[in-house]
């Protein structure tokens, strides 16, 4: 899989910093920076420290199976703000090669948020998922022909979890599922919009 970040510190410098040092036991394959720079830190067939605990679709060591890219951004501490144009630009082929390369499936390219709801905010909600969906490099967030299913809140958790997402916190696990989906409206409210949109997502089934 693929797993995608923000940097979530003031500067890429000090990020770039931080991901080559040896005392924070943290790394990542790829570092995106703001103006579009590509830095390569870990070889993919190297394991990177970048997920932490985490889970998806019953994988549970992410970071033995992932190439985790960091993308410059100081995130929701540090004033998070929209991703630059150039950095997405430069985004979209590295994904795209990646993906190509070892075979991921759209369903396979995740946020950070995804992977860890109970612990994660990034790459957050201003980031341009549909940028990538529409190259078919992400899943969508479906827009048309939704329907209700009208499942219970433990129907949704049920069928959230069958999509891939650890549900262990349920709201967080909600949250991170709209942060991904429904960004404009992130308040861990199970809603006929959430329902009709992941089951848009399970139909005919994960990709």
């Amino acid at each position: 899989m693929i797993v995608l970040h923000y940097t979530g510190m003031p500067d890429g410098q000090g990020a770039l910093d931080r991901l080559r040092s040896p005392d924070a036991k943290v790394s990542c394959h790829y570092l995106v920076d703001e103006d579009g720079t590509i830095y390569r830190l870990v070889d993919e067939d190297k394991r990177a420290w970048h997920a932490g605990k985490s889970r998806w679709r019953g994988m549970t060591d992410v970071n033995s199976a992932s190439v985790g890219i960091e993308i410059v951004n100081p995130g929701h501490e540090f004033g998070y703000r929209e991703f630059p144009d150039e950095q997405i630009a430069s985004l979209i082929p590295l994904v795209a090669d990646i993906k190509e390369r070892h075979g991921i499936g759209r369903g396979n390219v995740v946020g950070h948020s995804d992977v860890a709801p109970a612990r994660k905010e990034d790459p957050g909600e201003l980031f341009p998922w549909h940028a990538l969906a529409k190259r078919r490099l992400a899943l969508p967030s479906p827009t048309r022909d939704l329907i209700d299913p009208y499942w219970t809140d433990a129907g949704f958790l049920l069928a959230l979890e069958r999509f891939g997402y650890d549900v262990t916190d349920e709201k967080k696990a909600v949250i991170a599922f709209q942060r991904r989906f429904r960004p404009d409206l992130i308040d861990g409210v199970i809603d006929g919009e959430c329902r009709a949109k992941l089951l848009a997502l399970l139909l005919p089934r994960p990709q």
